[in-house]
Parts: structure tokens; C-alpha cells; sequence
């Protein structure tokens, strides 16, 4: 698709107006960006990349249109992933909410400037080349298994970058505001916030060589590449402060990845054999994602459900009673003494008759009848008391 001086032009004055007045108005004081905001912005800048797609089809065709509707899933699905990264880097840091929003609108400059530079060598190389369609469809293969290996989202080192930082740039232990450098006693200092976006960026990189074969894979039109990409990476910002705190919901979403890094690989090693159709790429990715959300959603349901006790999985299981019978008492309950009725009772209203008393009643305790004196025992026996002292030494004398 040729496109011509004006339309470029008119594309990037539009996204360097969106990025000042992001930058100057809507973002000049830092401050903690709340989930209706970052709603809000989300639907925007979703709203505007498709309508830019509509534009597309108006202009250039259906074609060009489909191709570009494929990009963007596919740059918009990776840069789902690229939050929960990124909210492991903030975490590891230590950075607050209310500066994340300036390290995330830095590094998506950044990239912007790095992504025109890896399209333009990716489509100059596969032109020159026709063979390097293999290695990049190698590439996404390996991306698409090691996506599929790793466990979760951790923060990533980068010790030679920050050592190479660190030796021509000191670095401060504490923030300073918004501030990425700052001027003590007549040195340069950078703070924390610029080591942050320099780990950004670095990850950018190394997820940009998985992306951009993943789009080329998908069409070659530089204008259809650069957009879809541009689009996607414009609205990462507010789809990080809405989904940076749901990694652990989407747990299905790498798997998921994997299944379209892999597809897409297949689809560039098996271009010289069949030539899929333009309109296959956006319909595969949308019902990858369509599982993908539809199977988080339910395991996050399947997980809050209350589980049932071992007594209620117990009383549910045991057979019916029948209609009158009094309640079973609960498993590990105290039993009720057994009432036994004999004759001369009334077994219909259950009141048992009383048993017969026992002919012998049981003997006090040895140490007990120590304890009572010898003439309060013949006392009780009926029995005169025995004198004591001179007088029962006179009665045994006689």
C-alpha cells in the first residue's frame, strides 16, 4: 500500500498532541491513578485504534484493514503481558503509584522511536532476504515454548545495564519527586525513577524481537505495522493501571500467548507452502483471547465458591429418613443415653418406669471411713458408746 507524505504527517502530529497533552495536562502533578480513570482511558484509546482500523478499510480496503485489525490484537495481547512485568519491576524498586504513570509515559516514547527503527531493518531484511522468514518464525517458536514453561511474572536483572549506569552517573538511595536527575553540590545524580525506566526500556527491547516478527508475519505494509503497533502501546499506559493487580485472575493468559506466538510462528515457516487468508489472523486471535478470558473467569469463580464442610458433604450424602423420624444428630455430636422401658411403664408416650434400687449400696471409700471416729461409727450402727479413759479400763476389769 503506497502511502503518501501527508498521510505520515497527519498520523504523527495526532500522536504527539495525545502524548503533550497526556504529559503537561492531564499528567503534570503525579498523582495515584484510580481505576475509573484508568477505565475510562482504557475505553478511549481502544475506541480510537479501531476507529483508526475503520479509517483503514475506508482508504485502503478490506485487505489492509484485516491486516491491520491483526496487528493490534496481537501487539495489544503482548502488552498484556508486558504489564504484569512491568508491575513486578515497579514492585522490586519500591516505586509508588504516583510516579509510575511518568516511568510508563518515558518508556513508551521510547519505544515508539525503538519499534520505528526495529520495522524499518525487520522489513528492509526481509526484503533483501527472503530467507530469514525461517529464523524469525524460529524466533516466535522459542518465544512461544519458553511463554509456555514460565510460572509467573517476575522482575528481570539487569545488572550490566545499571553497572553501566552507575559508572558514568552516581546514583541517589531515595526519590525526588518526579525528578530522573537531579544536582547536588554541583554533581549529577540520577534517582531511582531513572534506573526504573532504563530496566523498562532494556525489557522493551527484548520483548520488541518476539512482536515485530509476530506483526510481519502478518503483513509487510510498513504504514499498517507502524500504526497497529503505535495504537497498541498508546493505551498500555491506562490498561496498566486497570489490570496491574489481576495477574493472579488471568492465569490463563500465557498459555494463551503462547497458542498465538506459535500459530503465527507457523504461519511464517509455512509461507512459501500455503498463503493463508488476511481475514484468519484477526479471527484465530479473537478466539484465543475469547477462551482465554472465558476459562480465567470461570477458575476465579470455581476458586471463590465456598467449599462445602466434611458434615455438610456427610449430611448431603446420607440416605433420606422417612417422614416422622426424629432428627440424627451431626457427625462427632454426644450421643444421648439409651431410655429403656420396662413393664409397668408406658412405652407409647416413652416414659420409662423406675428401675429397681439395688440391694446393696456401695461402700464408702476406705479413706473416707478412716476419717470417721470409732464412736460416731457405733453410733450411727445403734450401738452404745464405749467409755473411754479410766472408765472402760473399770469396765474391762469387772
Amino acid at each position: 500500500m503506497t502511502v503518501p507524505v501527508w498521510a505520515w504527517a497527519a498520523f504523527l502530529t495526532f500522536v504527539v498532541m495525545m502524548l503533550v497533552l497526556d504529559m503537561f495536562v492531564l499528567h503534570r502533578r503525579a498523582h495515584e491513578v484510580s481505576l475509573r480513570e484508568a477505565g475510562a482511558w482504557s475505553a478511549v484509546w481502544i475506541a480510537i485504534g479501531l476507529g483508526f482500523g475503520g479509517l483503514v478499510w475506508a482508504w485502503a480496503g478490506e485487505g489492509a484493514a484485516q491486516a491491520y485489525l491483526a496487528g493490534y490484537l496481537i501487539e495489544k495481547s503482548l502488552s498484556v503481558d508486558n504489564i504484569f512485568l512491568f508491575a513486578a519491576i515497579f514492585s522490586a524498586f519500591a516505586i509508588p503509584a504516583r510516579y509510575q504513570h511518568r516511568v510508563l509515559m518515558f518508556g513508551i516514547i521510547g519505544a515508539l522511536l525503538m519499534r520505528a527503527v526495529f520495522i524499518g531493518a525487520g522489513i528492509a531484511v526481509l526484503e533483501a532476504i527472503h530467507p530469514v522468514i525461517y529464523l524469525f518464525g524460529a524466533v516466535l517458536l522459542v518465544a512461544a515454548v519458553r511463554m509456555l514453561r514460565s510460572t509467573g511474572h517476575s522482575a528481570p536483572q539487569h545488572p550490566r545495564v545499571l553497572r553501566l549506569l552507575r559508572r558514568f552517573l552516581p546514583v541517589t538511595d531515595r526519590l525526588h519527586g518526579q525528578r530522573f536527575v537531579i544536582r547536588d553540590s554541583g554533581r549529577l545524580l540520577a534517582t531511582p525513577l531513572l534506573l526504573v525506566l532504563l530496566v523498562v526500556e532494556t525489557t522493551d527491547v527484548i520483548f520488541a524481537v518476539d512482536s515485530i516478527p509476530a506483526v510481519l508475519a502478518v503483513t509487510t505494509d510498513p504504514f499498517v505495522v507502524y500504526t497497529s503497533n503505535v495504537f497498541a502501546l498508546l493505551g498500555m499506559r491506562a490498561l496498566y493501571f486497570l489490570l496491574a493487580g489481576a495477574a493472579a485472575r488471568l492465569r490463563y493468559l500465557r498459555p494463551g500467548l503462547a497458542v498465538i506466538l506459535g500459530a503465527v510462528a507457523a504461519k511464517l515457516l509455512l509461507a512459501d507452502v500455503y498463503e493463508f487468508p488476511a481475514w484468519s489472523a484477526p479471527v484465530f486471535i479473537t478466539a484465543v483471547l475469547s477462551v482465554v478470558a472465558a476459562a480465567s473467569i470461570r477458575d476465579n469463580r470455581r476458586r471463590a465458591a465456598p467449599q462445602p464442610t466434611a458434615a455438610a458433604t456427610q449430611s448431603a450424602t446420607a440416605a433420606p429418613q422417612p417422614a416422622g423420624a426424629a432428627p440424627r444428630p451431626a457427625a462427632g455430636a454426644r450421643q444421648p443415653a439409651a431410655r429403656l422401658v420396662v413393664s409397668g411403664g408406658d412405652p407409647l408416650r416413652g416414659r420409662p418406669a423406675r428401675l429397681p434400687q439395688r440391694r446393696h449400696r456401695q461402700r464408702a471409700q476406705p479413706e473416707l471411713a478412716n476419717r470417721v471416729r470409732p464412736g460416731r461409727r457405733r453410733l450411727r450402727r445403734g450401738l452404745p458408746r464405749r467409755p473411754a479413759g479410766r472408765a472402760a479400763t473399770r469396765a474391762r476389769s469387772r
